[in-house]
């Protein structure tokens, strides 16, 4: 994990937070995330995290099928706050830079600020184990999440590094899997709201054979 700053336990972190509203986007504890930002609004949201310091985003999935309005979305009510870990400027406006991801949050209100970015008075202790490393990893069922992956990746015509993934830890390979996975808000924010590594990953098989059985009955071509 690419992180200077040591995270104990929710006093380690601020109760109010930039959000960066993502539909699609699946930020884990201890994952990484690339993001490419350009926009204004998100370019003084990262130079304003690292004025303060803190160098902390929330990424969170706006709910669009609740929102009546396009250009301020209502968000679900859980994210993941992650700290910036590397960041290049690119020479023409745009930062690209990497977050990893350090505790799921649920949203206690919407602030009213004067930025341009949106910010969440947030509480962590509902996932208080984020806080603990590849906490309940052994309860998950590894030999079914390797036998859907490999069922997923022949059916996409993909190849993996399978020597990467048997090394990989259950909690990395199960997060990795989970923020790659090529499915919609819905599944992305089930998997987010999991209350343990067991389940994510459970939810994670069933929603990949759930796919893989649409495609057998319906003939579609694969996910590419």
């Amino acid at each position: 994990m690419p992180i200077n700053a040591e995270y104990l336990g929710p006093a380690e972190l601020p109760e109010i937070i930039p959000v960066f509203p993502l539909a699609g986007a699946l930020l884990l504890p201890r994952g990484q995330m690339p993001l490419n930002i350009f926009e204004p609004r998100y370019l003084a949201m990262v130079d304003d995290s690292f004025r303060d310091g803190h160098r902390l985003i929330g990424m969170i999935q706006p709910d669009v099928t609740h929102s009546p309005s396009e250009a301020r979305p209502v968000l679900f009510q859980v994210g993941c706050v992650g700290r910036i870990t590397q960041l290049a400027e690119t020479g023409d406006g745009r930062y690209i830079l990497e977050l990893t991801g350090v505790s799921r949050f649920k949203v206690v209100e919407e602030m009213t600020v004067l930025t341009p970015y949106r910010q969440c008075k947030v509480d962590y202790f509902p996932f208080i184990d984020d806080f603990t490393a590849r906490k309940g990893e052994e309860e998950v069922d590894r030999e079914a999440l390797l036998a859907v992956l490999t069922d997923f990746l022949k059916a996409n015509n993909l190849k993996a590094d399978w020597e990467g993934i048997e090394a990989a830890p259950n909690e990395a390979l199960v997060n990795a899997l989970a923020m790659m996975s090529p499915y919609g808000s819905a599944e992305k924010q089930a998997m987010l709201e999991a209350p343990d590594l067991k389940t994510r990953a459970e939810i994670l098989i069933a929603v990949t054979e759930m796919d893989l059985a649409k495609k057998r009955t319906s003939g579609d071509p694969p996910l590419q």
